[in-house]
C-alpha cells in the first residue's frame, strides 16, 4: 500500500499549496478545469497501473507463504475452493499441435502437455507474474532447461526442455512476453515445449483451462474444487482431454464449474456441449443442434437476452 500512501500525501500537499495561492493564481487554476477533466481518465489509468504493479510485489499471497528459488514445485495445502482468473492468458506458443496429453504415460504420470515446437521457437509467458525458477536439470534429466513463473491468479506455470532462457529469477514479466526459446533439453525425445499449470504445487490439466487447438481459453474463470479431486499424495483423477487426440474436448467441459471433473465425466454420455464462436447467437446455436432457444436457456439457466462470449460453453442437450 506504499504507492497509495504516496499518492494521498501528494494530494494533501497540492491542496495545501492551493490554499496559499493569491486570487489571480486561483483564477488561473479554475480556467484549467476543462483540461483537468480531460486528464481524469489518464490519472485513473495511471493509478490502476500503479496498483497493478504493487500487486506483483507478492503474487498469490492468499495461497503461497514462501518464495523459493530452489525447488520446481512442492505440494502444499490446497484450498477447498479457488477461482482462477484466466482472462490475462496468452498462449505460450503459436503451435496448435499437442504431442502428448496430461495423464498416465509409459507407466508414470505425465503432469503437463507436450506441445510441438522447434529449437529456437519463441516461448512466451502464459500470464503476467514473477519468475521464481530459472534452472537446468542437466542432460537427459527431467525438465532440462526450464522456467517456473508464479502468477497473481494463483497458478504457477512451468516451461520445460528449453534451449535458451530470456529471463532471470525474480524478474517480473507480462503475459505474452518472450521468456525463452524452444528446445530439446532434459528427458526429451524431440524438440517440444513441456507446459504445466500447478496450484499449490499440484498439477492441473492445462487442457481443462486452455484450448491450444483453437488458441483460446475454455472460459474466463476456472473454478477449482478440492472435493472434485482424489489424492493419495498425488493427483489421481482429472479430465484427460479429447480421447488423447488433441488435449481438449468441449463435450467434457462445463464452463460453470469446470473443476467438477467427476460430475462432468459421469454425465458426458447424455449431455452435449457447444463452444460459442465469435458472432454466434442462441438462435444460430439452437438451429445448428436441432433444439430451441428456450431449451438452451433452461439447460444453462440463462435468459434469452444474455450476451454470449466467444469460448463460452453451453449445454444444448
Amino acid at each position: 500500500m506504499m504507492i497509495l500512501k504516496k499518492l494521498r500525501n501528494i494530494a494533501v500537499i497540492a491542496i495545501s499549496a492551493l490554499a496559499v495561492l493569491p486570487a489571480s493564481g486561483q483564477d488561473l487554476l479554475a480556467n484549467q478545469a476543462p483540461i483537468d477533466k480531460k486528464m481524469k481518465a489518464v490519472d485513473s489509468e495511471m493509478l490502476r497501473q500503479l496498483i497493478e504493479i504493487e500487486e506483483y510485489d507478492s503474487p498469490a499471497d492468499e495461497l503461497y507463504q514462501d518464495w523459493d528459488n530452489m525447488y520446481a514445485h512442492r505440494e502444499t495445502a490446497l484450498p477447498d475452493s479457488f477461482t482462477i482468473d484466466l482472462r490475462d492468458f496468452h498462449m505460450p506458443t503459436a503451435s496448435r499441435v499437442i504431442t502428448s496429453n496430461f495423464g498416465s504415460r509409459w507407466g508414470r504420470q505425465h503432469k503437463g502437455l507436450d506441445i510441438k515446437v522447434y529449437i529456437g521457437d519463441t516461448i512466451r509467458a502464459a500470464f503476467s507474474g514473477k519468475v521464481r525458477i530459472v534452472k537446468n536439470e542437466g542432460a537427459r534429466r527431467g525438465y532440462g532447461k526450464y522456467i517456473v513463473i508464479r502468477h497473481p491468479n494463483g497458478l504457477e506455470t512451468i516451461y520445460g526442455h528449453l534451449s535458451k532462457w530470456l529471463v532471470v529469477e525474480n524478474q517480473e514479466v507480462r503475459a505474452g512476453e518472450p521468456i525463452a526459446l524452444g528446445g530439446n533439453t532434459g528427458r526429451s525425445t524431440g524438440s517440444h515445449l513441456h507446459f504445466e499449470t500447478r496450484l499449490c504445487g499440484v498439477a492441473l490439466n492445462p487442457a481443462i483451462m486452455f484450448d491450444f487447438v483453437n488458441q483460446d481459453i475454455v472460459s474466463d474463470f476456472y473454478n477449482f474444487r478440492r472435493d472434485s479431486y482424489e489424492f493419495d499424495g498425488r493427483l489421481a483423477t482429472q479430465l484427460r482431454g479429447a480421447n488423447g487426440k488433441n488435449g481438449y474436448d468441449p463435450a467434457m467441459v462445463n464452463s460453470t464449474n469446470v473443476g467438477r471433473s467427476r460430475d462432468v465425466a459421469s454425465s458426458s454420455s447424455s449431455t452435449r456441449y457447444h463452444k460459442v464462436r465469435r458472432g454466434e447467437t442462441l438462435s444460430t446455436i439452437a438451429r445448428k443442434h436441432g433444439t430451441t432457444v428456450n431449451a438452451i436457456c433452461k439447460l444453462n439457466r440463462i435468459s434469452r437476452t444474455v450476451r454470449l462470449r466467444p469460448g463460452q460453453i453451453l449445454k444444448y442437450n
